[in-house]
């Protein structure tokens, strides 16, 4: 496993350091204005998540968007090119570091639990870098499980509202869909009623989105989490 410090110089901490807590101060003032709407289950939308330089830079990120070769449905088809915030990315970008190390902070975490009431303490932190092109949808699925905590942030592209991800009802009967707006994100605690995915639709350009997990110690794939051997803790 690569060492997140690595070679970087002190210019590099310290950039990474600023980085970092803009981006817990604005997720903070995101996650306590968030609108909370109870239909079909409790979840939250949240509008400017993360600070606009590092959005931007987020979504540029040299990470090419996989091949789907005609399969999709569910993630797990395709995990050999699936990409993630992880010891390669932080070690490597940035900006990648800023990010994993504001959403492990305990501070973060603290937020999150006491706006959603998700239990996180001894969880890990899992971000997915996701890019989806014209031909992916997803089956509606409710993430429970090892996962505790669930927030769907939209990187890109502007101008494609109609990308959001789809609410259900239950497993066959669609509720709403989330506008597509980057900086914006759907959030939600997973349990048997948190049914979501994505409808058959055209894709014109890539669709670029980070998920964001807490998962449990049981979360077998470690090299996928941010900090494998670093659990989070919250402060309840």
């Amino acid at each position: 496993m690569l060492d997140p410090h690595g070679d970087r110089t002190p210019a590099d901490a310290l950039a990474i350091a600023e980085a970092r807590d803009a981006c817990r101060a604005n997720f903070a003032r995101s996650l306590a204005e968030a609108s909370a709407e109870d239909q079909p289950y409790r979840h939250w939308m949240l509008r400017d998540v993360l600070p606009a330089d590092m959005a931007a830079t987020l979504d540029a990120l040299p990470f090419p968007a996989p091949a789907l070769n005609g399969v999709s449905g569910s993630r797990e088809i395709h995990n050999n090119t699936r990409r993630y915030i992880d010891g390669e990315a932080i070690a490597g970008h940035t900006t990648c570091a800023a990010l994993a190390e504001a959403f492990q902070h305990p501070d973060t975490v603290a937020a999150v639990e006491e706006v959603t009431g998700a239990r996180l303490d001894g969880c890990c932190l899992r971000i997915e870098y996701a890019q989806d092109t014209d031909g992916f949808w997803l089956q509606p699925h409710t993430d429970l499980g090892v996962k505790k905590f669930t927030l769907l942030y939209y990187l890109g592209p502007d101008g494609a509202p109609d990308l959001g991800t789809d609410v259900y009802r239950d497993a066959k009967t669609w509720s709403h869909r989330a506008p597509f707006e980057p900086g914006a994100a759907l959030a939600f605690v997973p349990s048997d009623r948190t049914w979501h995915g994505f409808e058959p639709r055209p894709i014109p350009v890539v669709r670029k989105s980070l998920i964001v997990n807490y998962v449990t110690e049981e979360w077998r794939a470690r090299e996928q989490l941010s900090y494998p051997d670093t659990p989070v803790s919250g402060r309840r």
